[in-house]
């Protein structure tokens, strides 16, 4: 793919993402959570400009901070979500305001990056961007699953962060 559709890949993916996520949303824990994030690697990966050529321990550099930024950014936001039990057992979630600060930095931090690379010289390609990008939603994927998991399994534990107490968000249909 050109470095236009990947970029309009990305922004469309994360526009997607991130409205779905300010709603309250059931968390499947028996779904394929993982299937989206492999395949926005793999296409990722499929791209030959991924590695500037010229500037290649310089890229490579830059391609591991945007993994540990969406490493991070993945992270920060699935810690900031809010779970809650209801009564029929299953989990649900919403990012709450902190979850928004937490996109906001890493979109501040990849910004940053690309601006650095821009001052040294070196090619950045989307596919970096898309690779962070799956990695994000890789983490933030795997640890909310693994909450809603110990939600199920300690339901009358203490509560997690931004556990619900009071009542419950708005559900969503399918």
């Amino acid at each position: 793919m050109s470095g236009l559709v990947n970029a309009l890949v990305i922004v469309a993916v994360v526009a997607v993402v991130i409205v779905r996520q300010f709603r309250a949303r059931r968390i499947d824990t028996d779904r394929r959570w993982w299937l989206l994030p492999v395949i926005l690697a793999v296409v990722a990966l499929r791209e030959p400009g991924i590695l500037d050529a010229h500037h290649h321990t310089e890229s490579v550099f830059l391609l591991g901070v945007e993994l540990v930024i969406g490493l991070a950014t993945g992270a920060g936001w699935a810690w900031t979500t809010r779970l809650w039990v209801e009564t029929d057992g299953t989990v649900w979630s919403k990012s709450t305001k902190a979850s928004g600060g937490v996109w906001v930095v890493g979109i501040a931090l990849r910004v940053g990056l690309v601006a650095l690379g821009a001052m040294i010289g070196v090619h950045q390609d989307s596919a970096a961007l898309m690779l962070g990008l799956a990695a994000t939603l890789l983490v933030r994927s795997g640890v909310l699953t693994w909450r809603a998991q110990s939600f199920t399994e300690a339901a009358g534990s203490a509560p997690a962060y931004g556990f619900a107490t009071a009542r419950p968000a708005r559900k969503e249909r399918a």
